[in-house]
C-alpha cells in the first residue's frame, strides 16, 4: 500500500504477559506506517499475509533501540531490536544488521515528536522475571543505560511532519517542551562493598551467615535482591537478609536513636508507650533530606505530650536545634542536647527506639527456604476463621512469631497457589505482610506469614484504639496502604479484595496489606474471574459487578470507597477498607 513506510518479515519474541506463559519465537510480517506498526501471521508457502496479530500505535512508543543478543542465540536471532511502549518491550529479530539499522532509523524518525520519550533504556532482554542487564525484578523499572542518541528534539527550522497538523503560528515555531527532570537515582550497590549490620540475625539454614549488630561485612554476591552472599571479619561466608544491612558510611544508621522510616504518629505512639520524661528519637522529616527530633515530656501534665523539633542547617552547613548552638554533625548535636536542653522542652534523657526489638521481616525464613517442615511449627492460639480456613498464631523453631493459615481443602486452587508462592516470597515491602513459606507435604496445606500483634485494621479501628483516631493518624494509615498497593501494582499483582479486614497492624501502628497472594497472579493488569467467584459487593466497581473483570483500577475503587467511608465518620459501620 502507498502509505506503508517499511515492510519486512521478522522473528518476533512472545511478550510473556504472564510469567507462566512459555517463551516462543514466531515469524511475523511487520508493516510500518505513519500511525502504527502492525504485525501479521504470514503464509510463507503462498507469500500472503493472514490475520492481524497485534499493533502498536506510533504515539504510544517511548523508545526504540538495539538489544544485546543472548550469548547462545542461534544465527537467526543475532540482530534483535526493541520497541518500548505502554505494555512493555516488543522484541524483534532482523535478518541482518543493515535491515535492523534501516528500521531503527525510520522508527526514530516517526516517533521523534512523541511525548514522554525515555532517556534511559535496558540494553538486554527481560527474561524469567528479571532484566538481564541490571537484575532488576520490576518490569517497569527505569532503564540502566542512557540513550546515546535520544529520540527528542529537532534541528532549527525543521518542519513537523505530524499525523495531526499543527495550527498556523504567526511567528517561528516554539521549541519543544523540555522533558521533566529524572528522579534522583539510588546509589548503585556493587559487590565488594562494605555494609554494616543494623540488626542481629541468627542463621536459619546452613547457608546463612550470622549478623552481629554494628559489625561490618563484605558483600560477595547480589544475584538475589533479598538475600546477599557476604563475608564477615573472620572470613566466614554465607547469605544474609539484604534489608538487615546498610552501606558503610551512613553515620546515622548505626545510632539506636535514629528511626529512619518512622512517621509522626508512630513516633508519638512509641514515646507515649515508653512514658519516660525526656524520651526521644530522631526520624526522617516529611521534607526530603531533613530530620526531626521527637521528644516526650510530662511537663506537669498527667498524660504527657510530644514535641517535634526540625533539625535546621546554617548557610555554612552546620546543624542546630536552638540558635547559637551549632554543630558539624547530627550525632554531635544529639550528644550536646543529651546534656543540655538549650531552649527545648527537655534535654534528651532517654533513647526510645524499636529498632533492636523489631527487626524487619525477611523474604522467607532463610535463603532458599520456601517449603517449611510442619514439625518446626508450634501452634499457640487461634486468631480467627476466614474464607480459606482457620488462622493461628504460632512459633517457627520455637523462636520466630508466625501466623499460620490452615487452608480448607477445596477452598482454593492449591496447585496454582503453590507455584505462585515461590514468586510471591520475593515480594518484600514494609507495608505488605511478608509470606515466609508454605507446608505442602500434607493436607491441609499451611501458609506461613509474618505475625502482626494488633490484628486486622477493621478491629483495630473499632476496638483496638483507646480513642478516636485523629485525622493525621487516618491519613498515615491511608498512606501505608497506598504505598503497599503501589508496590503490588509495580510488581503487576492485583488484590481483588482490598478491605480493612485484609490489612493488619503491627506493634508500631504500621498498616500492612495481606491476602493479596490468594488472588490470581497476573502480569497484564487484568483478570476475568470464573463464574460464581466471590468478591466484596460493597467495594466492587461496575465492571466487576457487571462483567467480573478485575484490574488494578478495581483495587483503586475499593481503596477510595473504603477511605471516604471512614473519613466521613462511619468508623463503627464500615466493613470495607475503612480508611
Amino acid at each position: 500500500m502507498s502509505d506503508n513506510l517499511l515492510e519486512e518479515i521478522f522473528i518476533k519474541r512472545s511478550q510473556q504477559k504472564k510469567k507462566t506463559s512459555p517463551l516462543n519465537f514466531k515469524e511475523r510480517l511487520f508493516i510500518l506506517t505513519q500511525d502504527k506498526i502492525a504485525y501479521y501471521d504470514y503464509d510463507l508457502d503462498k507469500g500472503k499475509k493472514k490475520g492481524l496479530k497485534g499493533t502498536v500505535g506510533i504515539d504510544k512508543i517511548k523508545c526504540v533501540g538495539t538489544v544485546q543478543p543472548e550469548p547462545s542465540a542461534p544465527a537467526e536471532r543475532q540482530y534483535p531490536f526493541q520497541i518500548i511502549y505502554d505494555e512493555g518491550p516488543l522484541y524483534i529479530f532482523a535478518k541482518s544488521d543493515e535491515v535492523r539499522k534501516q528500521w531503527l532509523h525510520k522508527l526514530k524518525h516517526v516517533v521523534r515528536f512523541n511525548k514522554d520519550l525515555m532517556q534511559k533504556y535496558h540494553p538486554c532482554f527481560w527474561m524469567d522475571g528479571m532484566w538481564q542487564c541490571c537484575q532488576q525484578e520490576v518490569k517497569q523499572a527505569m532503564g540502566c543505560r542512557v540513550l546515546e542518541n535520544k529520540n527528542v528534539g529537532v534541528s532549527k527550522g525543521s518542519r513537523r511532519q505530524s499525523r495531526k497538523p499543527l495550527p498556523p503560528t504567526p511567528e517561528e515555531e516554539k521549541p519543544l517542551r523540555p522533558l521533566p527532570p529524572q528522579p534522583p537515582e539510588e546509589p548503585a550497590l556493587t559487590t565488594g562493598m562494605t555494609v554494616v549490620a543494623e540488626y542481629e540475625y541468627t542463621p536459619s539454614t546452613p547457608q546463612d551467615l550470622e549478623l552481629r549488630k554494628d559489625e561490618e561485612y563484605i558483600i560477595l554476591e547480589m544475584s538475589d535482591s533479598n538475600w546477599w552472599r557476604a563475608r564477615d571479619k573472620y572470613g566466614k561466608e554465607g547469605y544474609i537478609p539484604s534489608n538487615y544491612v546498610v552501606e558503610a558510611g551512613n553515620e546515622l544508621e548505626k545510632f539506636d536513636w535514629y528511626c529512619k522510616s518512622m512517621n509522626r504518629s508512630q513516633a508519638e505512639n512509641l514515646l507515649k508507650t515508653e512514658n519516660k520524661d525526656g524520651g526521644f528519637l530522631v526520624r526522617d522529616s516529611s521534607k526530603a533530606g531533613k530530620y526531626t527530633v521527637s521528644v516526650f515530656t510530662k511537663g506537669g501534665e498527667t498524660a504527657g505530650n510530644c514535641r517535634h523539633y526540625n533539625i535546621c542547617t546554617t548557610q555554612q552547613g552546620q546543624f542546630y536545634l536552638a540558635e547559637k548552638h551549632n554543630f558539624s554533625s547530627i550525632p554531635d548535636l544529639i550528644n550536646y542536647h543529651q546534656h543540655n536542653a538549650a531552649g527545648m522542652v527537655s534535654r534528651l534523657k532517654y533513647i526510645v527506639s524499636s529498632r533492636a526489638k523489631n527487626a524487619p521481616s525477611t523474604a522467607g525464613l532463610g535463603y532458599g527456604v520456601w517449603e517449611i517442615d510442619p514439625r518446626h511449627l508450634t501452634f499457640i492460639k487461634e486468631l480467627g476463621n476466614g474464607q480459606f480456613g482457620v488462622v493461628k498464631y504460632g512459633k517457627w523453631q520455637g523462636q520466630h512469631d508466625v501466623a499460620i493459615k490452615m487452608i480448607k481443602e477445596g477452598s482454593m486452587s492449591e496447585d496454582d497457589f503453590i507455584e505462585e508462592a515461590k514468586v510471591m516470597m520475593k515480594l518484600r515491602h514494609e507495608n505488605l505482610v511478608q509470606l515466609y513459606g508454605v507446608c505442602t507435604k500434607q493436607r491441609p496445606i499451611y501458609i506461613v506469614t509474618e505475625f502482626l500483634s494488633n490484628g486486622c485494621l477493621l478491629s483495630y479501628l473499632r476496638e483496638g484504639l483507646k480513642q478516636h483516631p485523629s485525622p493525621i493518624q487516618l491519613l498515615e494509615m491511608c498512606k501505608d496502604v497506598t504505598e503497599g498497593m503501589a508496590y503490588l501494582e509495580a510488581q503487576q499483582y492485583i488484590h481483588r479484595d482490598l478491605a480493612a479486614r485484609n490489612c493488619l497492624v503491627d506493634t508500631n501502628g504500621t498498616i500492612k496489606v495481606t491476602d493479596f497472594g490468594l488472588s490470581r497472579y497476573v502480569l497484564d493488569d487484568e483478570y476475568t474471574s470464573s463464574a460464581g467467584s466471590k468478591f466484596p459487593v460493597r467495594w466492587s466497581p461496575p465492571e466487576v459487578l457487571l462483567y467480573c473483570k478485575f484490574s488494578s483500577k478495581s483495587d483503586i475503587w475499593a481503596y477510595e470507597g473504603g477511605r471516604e467511608t471512614h473519613l466521613s465518620g462511619a468508623v463503627g459501620d464500615c466493613s470495607g477498607l475503612a480508611l
